[in-house]
């Protein structure tokens, strides 16, 4: 489940290029922070911190803008293409006991059989699930399937109170063997015996 980190946001009033620049040059990122219905409200937090918890998928922080405490998902990251540097967040106002809905990554576990590969067909799957307890990821266990074995999104164990979003036909993984194994061997030899 993911952990709280905690920020503390100054409000900021100036805006554009030139006040974002500088904003970044003094160590801080620019971000916005919004939803139920409040207006958005424009603040600046330390980066290092912040690139250390947007490491995280689906963070939550508990954000302290001016001594008043939000609990805020990393909504959006924006980064410069080419450092990587975190040049914009969208941080979205959630409540304590509400579902957001997010996409958590699919880690796959276990080995299939001898002379197969599983292959993953889906990177994260959609989810519905309480804000507070957001999973890191979900895990297909592939271990000892054999050729043709498929795992389809309705099939992954999902954490208590999670929903699927996804199609439950939506294919996550099968298992398959490579071109080029046993059966293209001997053709091979075949050919080369003519």
């Amino acid at each position: 489940m993911s952990e709280t980190n905690q920020l503390v946001a100054n409000t900021r009033d100036n805006f554009g290029k030139g006040a974002a620049r500088k904003l970044r040059a003094a160590g801080q990122t620019p971000a916005v922070v919004y939803g139920h219905g409040t207006d958005p409200v424009h603040v600046s937090v330390e980066t290092h911190p912040l690139s250390l918890i947007v490491r995280h998928a689906n963070a939550i922080i508990e954000l302290d803008i001016d001594g008043r405490q939000e609990l805020v998902l990393v909504k959006d990251v924006q980064r410069d293409p080419v450092r990587q540097i975190i040049e914009h967040i969208d941080l979205l106002v959630v409540k304590k006991g509400e579902t957001v809905e997010v996409e958590v990554p699919v880690h796959v576990t276990g080995e299939s059989f001898s002379g197969t590969n599983a292959l993953q067909e889906l990177n994260t799957l959609r989810l519905s699930v309480p804000a507070t307890s957001i999973p890191e990821n979900v895990e297909v266990n592939v271990e000892g399937l054999e050729e043709g074995a498929q795992i389809l999104a309705g099939a992954v164990a999902l954490p208590a109170g999670a929903t699927l979003l996804d199609p439950e036909d939506q294919l996550v993984v099968h298992v398959v063997v490579p071109r080029g194994a046993a059966g293209d061997e001997d053709e091979a030899a075949e050919e080369a015996a003519e």
